[in-house]
């Protein structure tokens, strides 16, 4: 049985996109699984609460707005420090890690007042 078109470029496509990321450095790599760990931490709540329910409603949405807020902010940092990105040149890493400490500070200060 033959594979159809769009199954070949569908191979092709996630063939050329692991060839590009095998390419990308160590660091940038960590940034993404954290970003993956952040989003499916959020995954998990909202099935929790679909599946037990949502009593402490607030708990719930500063639980996923956490761990969504830190995914942003992480893709943010992951953009301010990958060196073929142009835009950042100037801007050391060090300087784009305390950004993103002092934001994460600040976005949980939000989520502890939002709990009450």
């Amino acid at each position: 049985m033959a594979k159809s078109s769009a199954t070949k470029d569908a191979l092709a496509l996630f063939q050329s996109l692991r060839s590009a990321y095998a390419a990308t450095p160590t660091n940038l790599k960590i940034i993404d699984l954290y970003v993956v760990f952040a989003i499916f931490t959020a995954l998990i709540q909202v099935v929790y609460m679909a599946l037990v329910g949502s009593f402490p409603f607030n708990s719930f949405l500063s639980g996923v707005l956490s761990c969504i807020g830190t995914a942003v902010l992480a893709v943010c940092l992951r953009i301010q420090v990958n060196k073929e990105n142009k835009e950042f040149k100037d801007l050391p890493p060090e300087r784009a890690f305390a950004d993103f400490v002092l934001c994460n500070l600040v976005l949980h200060l939000v989520i502890m007042n939002f709990l009450g």
